[in-house]
């Protein structure tokens, strides 16, 4: 598969992201289940989706890069087939094989301004800076600069124990 190949098909299909997911303590029937300690769970994935009709390309990106998974997601939304998801969300394959290979082959699109914040998260994660709430805050303002994120002020304002004031009755 050419490099150059690779390089334009992620720049139009793929996507590197981070999240947010809330993950506070949960009572269950016989005990608490403890949440995450500042509330959320942070992750982080590298991921490329196309139709049932262009799997192929996604087994090939797979046997390229030799890390990462294909899934399928069943939703049909508007689309009358199944779609396709080549997804890399290991850190160490993140970190060994996804970002040295873009890193040395540079997108040419903007998406190349979100793999980079995207690297910066990942290497905040690998320092583990993620659980701790000044380090999560510091993801989360990468985050808003990436993949035309929405604002991350309320996930922000959680982590800083920021509770806004009700709103007047009257």
């Amino acid at each position: 598969m050419m490099i150059g190949w690779i390089i334009g098909f992620v720049d139009g299909e793929g996507c590197f992201s981070i999240n947010f997911v809330k993950q506070t303590d949960k009572q269950e029937k016989s005990r608490i289940r403890k949440g995450y300690k500042i509330g959320l769970q942070i992750t982080h994935r590298f991921a490329v989706v196309q139709s049932e009709k262009s799997i192929d390309v996604l087994k090939e990106l797979h046997k390229f890069f030799g890390v990462g998974d294909l899934y399928v997601n069943r939703r049909h939304d508007n689309h009358k087939e199944n779609l396709f998801r080549y997804s890399v969300s290991k850190r160490q394959d993140l970190m060994k094989v996804i970002i040295p290979f873009f890193q040395k082959n540079p997108l040419k699109t903007s998406k190349q301004n979100d793999f980079n914040l995207f690297v910066k998260c990942v290497e905040l994660m690998d320092k583990k800076e993620h659980l701790t709430k000044k380090g999560a805050i510091k993801i989360a303002q990468l985050c808003e600069k990436m993949n035309q994120q929405k604002p991350k002020t309320d996930i922000i304002r959680i982590l800083r124990d920021h509770t806004p004031k009700p709103l007047s009755k009257g």
